[in-house]
């Protein structure tokens, strides 16, 4: 089992929001949070800026931060 120690970390939060860019991106949507608010969460962690529907960029971006 592993304990997540500091989920404010840049790393953890992109591995979860790679997670739920993975769902957007297959057609599947969540109640909690919309597709705008997660392209500008992970836009606060790559520093760039996504339109709706880029998902797949974003998933690059994210993977490229989580393989660092």
């Amino acid at each position: 089992m592993t304990t997540i120690t500091n989920p404010r970390d840049a790393r953890i939060q992109a591995i979860f929001l790679r997670a739920h860019l993975r769902m957007l991106a297959a057609g599947m949507k969540s109640s909690r949070l919309s597709g705008t608010q997660i392209l500008k969460a992970v836009s606060s962690i790559t520093g760039h800026v996504y339109k709706r529907g880029q998902y797949a960029i974003a998933l690059e971006d994210l993977n490229r931060i989580i393989n660092e």
